[in-house]
């Protein structure tokens, strides 16, 4: 059991590894809420770990007892924290309720755990694995480091041979004592193949070669203990982004960051889960989106900047971010690209 409370817990469901066609509702799998929600800190800290006050845009609440901002701690392809400063002028000035159809690096739900402490967040994201990572890092933060230190051990005494033994290990289900090793086992392989890239084929099986780090960080003890508790209470649940934003309210906030359209024709990457996400899901998260707009929901979302979806979101606010291309086997074509802001009219 997590050494970091005294309290009693029962074991929760592990989420699912087989997944329906995206196209239908899969059967959500959820996780008990079983801790009250601790106050965190006044500001993020830079990476000296000094605070910069200029670095806030709205009032942060203070709060006692967590020192930190947690970070993500997965690498993950479009993740948010180097456009935070950016979407600053976006977000709400208060939130109660917080969704998120596609979690990813949970870059966005930290920052803002971090400001509103009190708000219920609600989790989503088609990728069992991913949910189960972040159940993990919320209810056994200790049991999982250890497994990380056996990985880093073993990673640093047989090499790449050890990589592609654990990467052999798919799905990993079936007992509640696969909670820690599926997560153990997702961070080790996203911290040490090539690019931190998480791809799966059609089997859902990860199919990313090792990388070049032969002596990688998994994981910083600080930031795994600040993201547990960021994320006690919240409500993890493997579902599709259809449901999730049908189950918004009136006032709830919503941050949406699917799979982003391709800018081109050698663009596209939406191989985070088995499920492509093409034009018809962008079609249909549109869709849904507006719905929740329409019921009174406060909505923000992210994607590339394209003619399709510029036109496929006219009738909302269109904002333009620049972001670093992190991704790319041309170095000189990593650079600075513009995005998209979309946000709702009816709330702002």
């Amino acid at each position: 059991m997590s050494e970091k409370s005294g309290r009693k817990r029962s074991s929760p469901k592990a989420a699912s590894s087989k997944r329906p066609d995206q196209r239908s509702d899969p059967k959500p799998v959820r996780y008990k809420i079983r801790r009250k929600i601790p106050a965190p800190s006044l500001h993020k800290p830079e990476a000296n770990g000094r605070f910069n006050d200029e670095q806030v845009s709205i009032p942060f609440v203070l709060a006692r007892g967590v020192s930190r901002e947690a970070q993500p701690f997965l690498k993950w392809v479009g993740g948010k924290a180097q456009l935070l400063a950016q979407f600053d002028e976006f977000f709400p000035t208060e939130i109660t309720r917080y969704f998120e159809p596609f979690s990813g690096g949970g870059a966005v739900f930290f920052h803002l755990k971090h400001r509103f402490p009190k708000m219920k967040a609600f989790l989503r994201d088609i990728n069992p694995e991913l949910i189960n990572t972040y159940l993990a890092v919320r209810d056994f933060p200790h049991e999982l480091m250890r497994r990380l230190d056996e990985h880093a051990a073993e990673f640093k005494t047989k090499g790449d041979d050890y990589f592609y033994f654990v990467r052999a290990q798919h799905h990993l289900t079936g007992d509640d004592r696969k909670i820690v090793e599926r997560a153990a086992r997702m961070i080790f392989l996203n911290k040490t193949c090539f690019n931190g890239l998480w791809r799966v084929n059609a089997r859902d099986e990860f199919n990313v070669p090792v990388g070049s780090n032969k002596n990688p960080g998994l994981y910083n003890e600080e930031n795994i203990l600040a993201a547990s508790r960021a994320l006690d209470g919240v409500d993890l649940v493997v579902q599709d982004f259809r449901k999730t934003l049908n189950q918004t309210r009136p006032g709830d906030f919503a941050y949406v960051d699917p799979p982003y359209y391709p800018v081109s024709a050698t663009a596209s990457f939406t191989s985070y889960a088995k499920e492509d996400f093409g034009e018809g899901e962008q079609r249909e998260l549109h869709a849904v989106f507006a719905e929740a707009a329409r019921r009174g929901a406060r909505l923000m979302l992210s994607n590339s900047d394209t003619p399709f979806i510029r036109k496929l979101y006219r009738d909302f606010q269109i904002h333009t971010v620049q972001a670093r291309r992190a991704i790319n086997c041309d170095g000189s074509k990593r650079g600075h690209v513009n995005e998209v802001v979309v946000t709702n009219l009816t709330n702002e």
